[in-house]
């Protein structure tokens, strides 16, 4: 016999819901269905990963971020991408999050073409638009993170440093060091959030206090330390109150 379905949400032209909000493992369903998908057991793990981050973070995870969260999760390796995109043929981050009502993640790379495109850095105090490095010009977002990120080396890094009034430490390549394994790894510089519970996770727990991170970064381990290791922003709720 059918569910039986008595639901009132909107969606968008894409099959997204209108209101994430309107969420519930019945509307889940609904969504599922109209994508031609029963959820079984494994559709569900991954739906509770997304929507645990997303409450967590508010931001949903980028797909190695999810898998990574998954296994421990589940405590198994078997959400390879091919078992994911055999659970959501339409892709995970795309079916996935919608049958999850959170957002479609974005890497830092695709934020930066409607984060930065067309728009004047404002005044920084540390540098306006450009600055000139070793004969360079480098040319940074209204933010200050540099708008080629290959460019960065450990001498621009002390530069950049610098200009903040910071003299870099062991402790503070820490930090950097962490941040540019992260991105690489995973496409998308962490907010503070993230930044404490993976250095936690990968370095140990006294390496990750937030009083250790912000004496090192007054203005923001997450978004002045992005910038120094010549990062993009990070997305989301970057630091306290930003939410």
């Amino acid at each position: 016999m059918p569910l039986a379905r008595n639901l009132n949400f909107d969606v968008m032209e894409d099959g997204r819901l209108a209101r994430l909000t309107d969420w519930n493992e019945t509307v889940a369903e609904e969504l599922a269905v109209r994508d031609g998908l029963t959820l079984g057991p494994d559709h569900w793990a991954v739906i509770k990963a997304m929507r645990n981050y997303y409450h967590a973070y508010n931001v949903a995870p980028v797909k190695k971020l999810l898998k990574r969260n998954l296994q421990r999760q589940t405590g198994t390796d078997r959400f390879t991408d091919d078992y994911l995109d055999q659970l959501f043929p339409g892709g995970v981050l795309l079916q996935g999050s919608k049958i999850a009502g959170v957002p479609i993640p974005y890497l830092d790379a695709e934020l930066e073409r409607n984060r930065y495109q067309g728009k004047p850095a404002a005044p920084v105090s540390h540098f306006p638009e450009s600055f000139e490095f070793e004969g360079k010009t480098c040319r940074v977002s209204h933010m200050g993170n540099l708008l080629d990120i290959h460019i960065w080396n450990s001498r621009l890094a002390e530069h950049m440093a610098e200009k903040e009034g910071i003299t870099l430490s062991e402790d503070h390549w820490e930090v950097i060091n962490f941040l540019r394994e992260f991105y690489f790894t995973y496409g998308i510089s962490p907010m503070i959030r993230i930044m404490m519970r993976y250095m936690a996770e990968d370095i140990g727990p006294e390496r990750a206090d937030k009083e250790h991170l912000y004496r090192l970064f007054p203005k923001g381990p997450a978004r002045q330390g992005s910038r120094i290791a010549g990062l993009p922003e990070p997305q989301g709720c970057i630091e306290p109150g930003d939410c």
